[in-house]
């Protein structure tokens, strides 16, 4: 196939690591000659950068995989991403999909389309993503005014309801030197705020003699990027170090996101996780100590498998005694070939959406309570290029998502704004 003059359209599921890798993908066929187009409908080519985190993440992905299709029968339709690695059998019987790429080949997306001899091919092509040892550094550009920057991928932590290892294979990561270059490639391309981001971020550098303290202590002073957020670290890779380094720096934002998962202990041990409650709590005074201000935000799971309810309330008055910023909460969700599907105890549906509304309930608390917090002060905002009828948004230091009448000399600007009740949005998403 001759890529110069198609046109392609991309859609990305999932997570902040997927943004940065559908964006590299893209960079890719446009070095190709392939011409980015928004409308799926008017594209050549079709390019889907899949989930695989819940069973609802996959339902999503053969939708939208299915009305793609409807809507453009003569396209070419390529898959990839998490679905795409643990299921590609699957995704390749959905007629009129033509190609599947696993972890290992969906930067080789160029090389693959090129070979194909028809519009109409069909294949996959898997791994074992246990003998993946390269890293594929990705950086999302162009669609916004903030980076998506992968620095890590895997994960060797094979918590008991999740399938990332399987799909990503085991913890990798770039090294110093080439997260610098990435970083000095971004600010030369105007990108003000740059995203760390990775499967299990803090587990940067394994294997390298690096690790991920050094890295911000690297990027805060070797670099010229006016912005860096960490995505997610985990409780046990959380040292006091990166704290009171975030704490202490202009660059690093006050800003931390720390899964926590359950609030009960014996659920965190079920679910194979490598802390306790009290480790979390832990954190979270710390950061309130050296960073006052900081947003911090946190994953639950509601209805694990073996989560009473008793277990279920002492997770929740937890949760609701720690002075957080935000919750994301997640109906847990079986997923083939977890350690979580031997234990016996379901919880029902009903049941386990009544406690993610509980949870969200409290986050929704906690997201106006600290937002109340900051009414009346002046704090940096980097606005966004996006209008939405007329109004345009950004987020300040602390992460607050603040809204202003839509001004073009305003985009990716960082500027003080006072805030007020009209202007905070209390509720992130």
């Amino acid at each position: 196939m001759i890529l110069a003059g198609k046109k392609a359209s991309y859609t990305t599921l999932g997570c902040k690591l997927n943004f940065s890798e559908t964006s590299t993908i893209r960079q890719k066929l446009e070095e190709a000659g392939t011409i980015t187009v928004e409308n799926r409908a008017a594209a050549d080519l079709c390019i889907i950068n899949t989930c695989s985190v819940t069973d609802m993440a996959e339902h999503k992905g053969r939708q939208l995989i299915r009305q793609v299709i409807h809507r453009n029968p003569e396209a070419v339709v390529v898959v990839v991403g998490c679905y795409a690695q643990l299921r590609a059998e699957e995704l390749l019987k959905i007629e009129g999909v033509n190609l599947v790429l696993g972890a290992k080949d969906k930067f080789r997306i160029r090389e693959y389309l090129e070979k194909m001899e028809t519009p109409k091919s069909r294949e996959s092509h898997g791994c074992d993503v246990f003998k993946l040892a390269g890293f594929d550094l990705a950086y999302s550009y162009g669609d916004r005014t903030r980076s998506f920057l992968k620095i890590q991928d895997g994960c060797d932590y094979f918590c008991s309801y999740c399938t990332i290892p399987y799909a990503r294979g085991k913890s990798r990561s770039a090294t110093i030197a080439e997260v610098e270059q990435a970083v000095n490639d971004l600010v030369e391309k105007g990108i003000r705020e740059i995203i760390l981001t990775g499967v299990n971020t803090g587990d940067f550098g394994r294997g390298k003699n690096e690790n991920f303290t050094e890295l911000i202590r690297h990027l805060d002073r070797n670099t010229a990027a006016e912005r860096f957020r960490i995505s997610s670290i985990e409780p046990n890779l959380l040292t006091n170090e990166i704290i009171g380094k975030i704490a202490s720096s202009t660059r690093f934002m006050p800003h931390f996101h720390i899964p926590l998962q359950s609030g009960n202990n014996e659920v965190l041990r079920l679910m194979k996780r490598r802390y306790d409650r009290e480790l979390f709590a832990e954190k979270v005074r710390t950061i309130r100590e050296m960073c006052p201000d900081a947003f911090i935000g946190a994953d639950v799971i509601a209805g694990m498998n073996g989560e009473t309810l008793s277990h279920f309330e002492d997770s929740r008055d937890f949760i609701a005694e720690q002075d957080i910023s935000q919750l994301h909460v997640f109906p847990y969700s079986e997923r083939t070939g977890t350690r979580a599907l031997d234990i016996g105890q379901r919880v029902p549906k009903p049941e386990k959406q009544r406690r993610v509304n509980e949870l969200l309930e409290i986050s929704a608390q906690k997201q106006s309570g600290f937002a109340d917090r900051f009414t009346g002060q002046s704090r940096p905002v980097l606005f966004e290029a996006n209008n939405h009828r007329g109004k345009m948004s950004g987020f300040t230091d602390n992460y607050l998502r603040v809204e202003q009448p839509f001004d073009p000399v305003q985009i990716n600007r960082i500027v003080p704004v006072f805030l007020s009740t009209e202007n905070l949005q209390k509720h992130n998403g």
